[in-house]
């Protein structure tokens, strides 16, 4: 299968153009037209490409593909919400191709689009669904940007493209996809690389032009690379806390044992732009009678004294096999008296998308992981 140009950085672009015989003194001239025509305009087709010559077209045509992942279902929750189940191309000698979900939340003057950086994920979060899927592999930068161009397709955000009407309501903004929360399937700090690549074409000006202020990472705790990830993206940066003690978050955050609290929080305190205007989120999942005491409250406001925080506290979603349960609304309410109290925006989230499974901790796909004994040869397409 031809690869895609839809998904790569300027640099990928530049270096697929030069392959195409693009002479060195054009290349930052076509590296800019072909640019804009993926992600400021949405092509899918080198035909639309106007200002490119017939030959130059013709010669991508042979080499690369403007494809995005592949819909398998797409589900629309009684409140607006989307989920889409996306296959990617299959890679080396994998048995089957692979597949990721991707979430898009529509609000009244905003949309979220809820992106996967891994097909699985390793951290095995106890009351994550997703955390019950092995890791199959590391999504390249392409098929994490694939996730952003393929949504924009499907509900008509692009220019001129008239928005889908078929079911729930759509934002009121200009953007029907306004903000980009890397919260979907895996840990996007253990692809790092990859995800920045992606990042850096989602906020590049000219092309998907989304703020950095606007683009949210959401880490369960690898310590190294959080300020690594401020200082080569500043974006803003979300913490899957969801407890104030160790022992507690050893079950529910697995990768607690290797980077304990108190070492998360000294990354937080040194994440680069810290400050008022651009607080760390900090995500408390809502599980009866495990963290929702007044006790674990007043520890939580504790914990975070000092550090300029948003903390989201959400309502567990139950999904097939889950061991916990939803606290109960009274509790979540004065939990969420006190944090409010010590000075903290801590809105309860509003569960979307519970109906098809695309709410906070519900994404799975049905990929794993085969071993290399079980693999079948790879056959051409």
């Amino acid at each position: 299968m031809k690869p895609t140009l839809a998904g790569l950085a300027r640099d990928g672009l530049r270096t697929a153009l030069a392959a195409a015989g693009v002479p060195e003194k054009q290349l930052r001239m076509r590296v800019e037209q072909i640019s804009s025509w993926i992600y400021a305009h949405g092509a899918t087709s080198f035909d639309t490409m106007t200002d490119v010559s017939k030959q130059l077209r013709a010669r991508l045509q042979e080499q690369w593909t403007l494809e995005r992942p592949q819909i398998v279902t797409e589900q629309i929750s009684a409140d607006g919400t989307r989920k889409w189940l996306l296959r990617l191309p299959r890679r080396g000698h994998e048995a089957q191709a692979p597949e990721i979900e991707t979430v898009y939340i529509p609000e009244l003057n905003r949309g979220t689009l809820c992106v996967s950086s891994q097909v699985g994920c390793t951290l095995t979060c106890s009351f994550c669904h997703t955390g019950t899927q092995k890791l199959v592999r590391n999504l390249e930068t392409s098929e994490i940007v694939g996730q952003i161009l393929l949504a924009r397709d499907r509900i008509g955000d692009w220019p001129g493209a008239v928005p889908v009407q078929d079911r729930g309501m759509l934002p009121a903004s200009e953007k029907k996809i306004t903000n980009i929360v890397l919260m979907g399937m895996g840990e996007p700090l253990y692809n790092f690389d990859n995800v920045r690549d992606a990042m850096e074409v989602a906020a590049d000006g000219d092309g998907l032009a989304f703020s950095k202020r606007r683009i949210t990472l959401s880490t369960s705790g690898v310590v190294p690379q959080i300020v690594r990830w401020g200082e080569e993206t500043g974006t803003m940066l979300a913490i899957s806390l969801h407890a104030t003690r160790d022992e507690l978050r050893d079950t529910l955050v697995p990768i607690n044992r290797k980077y304990p609290i108190a070492a998360l929080l000294e990354a937080c305190r040194n994440y680069p732009g810290l400050s008022n205007a651009r607080r760390i989120t900090f995500e408390y999942v809502m599980l009866k009678g495990e963290n929702d005491s007044v006790a674990d409250a007043r520890a939580l406001v504790r914990l975070l004294a000092g550090i300029p925080a948003k903390i989201n506290l959400i309502p567990f979603n139950a999904w097939p096999g889950s061991q916990y349960e939803c606290s109960e609304p009274e509790v979540i309410g004065k939990f969420a008296d006190i944090v409010n109290a010590a000075g903290y925006v801590s809105p309860v989230r509003t569960p979307r998308g519970r109906d098809i499974l695309a709410a906070c901790g519900q994404l799975k796909s049905a990929s794993v992981n085969v071993r290399a004994s079980q693999r079948a040869p790879a056959t051409s397409a």
